[in-house]
């Protein structure tokens, strides 16, 4: 037997095994950020943790909205098995779990050392861990507080949220024209009038699209916007803001679905190259989403969570 017969090949990271997760639903057409939720189970808004409350973000929005579709769960409650027992459940013998990602960073002890020996301030090296999470509905004994999910909304209250959130951010909105876009320069967003658009609840994830660049500005969460049509940094900057406009919509009632599906080609070609864009673009999309449900009414978040 030759030396390198038995030796395992090494274990994929974690940043590419997700990645190739979304190149091949991208390839086959799908778009994980707008999964078809008219054939889900579970309501429409974004996961969150059984045991905290706190709600999952960036990367691990995507990975848990794709187990809901994919499991045919009703809820979108998630928690680790120590948890579930320390809330007095148990997961069932034989769930598989979802796995979802932490990111963070850490000093090394010698960079520690290097940075007191040489007066300057030591470089943080980042880390991505993986642990694995169970949908309530994989668990047994939860009590009722766990399993609380939050109905979706009527469908006659889901355009006047959109359009108090809209007008709450008092982004410079310029009715008319035929295209929808966020000018830099000027600081507007132009859409068009909403009857032009064939199904008009296309008009408010047009908005949303357009806000979530909109949030890019310097004033607001600060990316970089310079990007050329046609450019990779364009495309990046295109992908964060349709991952932002998802995470709204799903928020506020309204199902997300593809506005610019001619961009798929670029997102795949960033993706392919770099097995953290991904990553990337979630965490800006949801700093971004994070940005502008802050706008929301108290009263207007906390009902619709009741």
């Amino acid at each position: 037997m030759r030396q390198h017969d038995h030796q395992r090949s090494p274990r994929p990271t974690l940043y590419q095994e997700v990645t190739d997760r979304i190149v091949a639903e991208l390839e086959a057409g799908r778009v994980p950020w707008v999964q078809p939720w008219g054939g889900a189970k579970a309501g429409l808004g974004l996961p969150r943790n059984a045991a905290t409350s706190r709600r999952y973000s960036g990367i691990n929005v995507l990975i848990l909205w794709g187990a809901v579709i994919e499991k045919g769960y009703g809820r979108q409650s998630w928690l680790t098995f120590r948890q579930a027992l320390a809330l007095g459940g148990s997961v069932r013998k034989g769930e598989r779990g979802t796995t979802v990602c932490y990111a963070d960073r850490f000093i090394p002890r010698k960079e520690q050392e290097r940075a007191a020996q040489e007066g300057d301030a030591p470089a943080a090296i980042p880390f991505l861990k993986r642990f694995t999470v169970f949908n309530v509905e994989q668990c047994d004994g939860l009590p009722g507080t766990a399993l609380g999910v939050a109905p979706p909304l009527p469908e006659c209250q889901i355009i006047p949220r959109a359009e108090a959130l809209i007008a709450a951010t008092r982004a410079d909105f310029r009715i008319g024209g035929a295209r929808a876009y966020y000018d830099t320069v000027g600081d507007f967003i132009q859409v068009p009038p909403q009857p032009a658009f064939f199904e008009q609840i296309n008009y408010y994830r047009t908005c949303f699209h357009e806000l979530g660049h909109w949030t890019g500005h310097p004033a607001r969460c600060a990316r970089d916007l310079s990007g050329a049509h046609g450019s990779k940094s364009y495309a990046r900057e295109e992908l964060a803001a349709e991952i932002a406009s998802a995470f709204v919509c799903a928020s506020i009632g309204i199902v997300p679905t593809v506005r610019h599906a001619d961009y798929i080609g670029e997102w795949l070609a960033v993706l392919r190259e770099d097995n953290r864009a991904i990553f990337r673009a979630a965490s800006l999309a949801a700093k971004a989403a994070d940005f502008l449900l802050a706008f929301e009414a108290p009263a207007t978040a906390q009902g619709a969570a009741a």
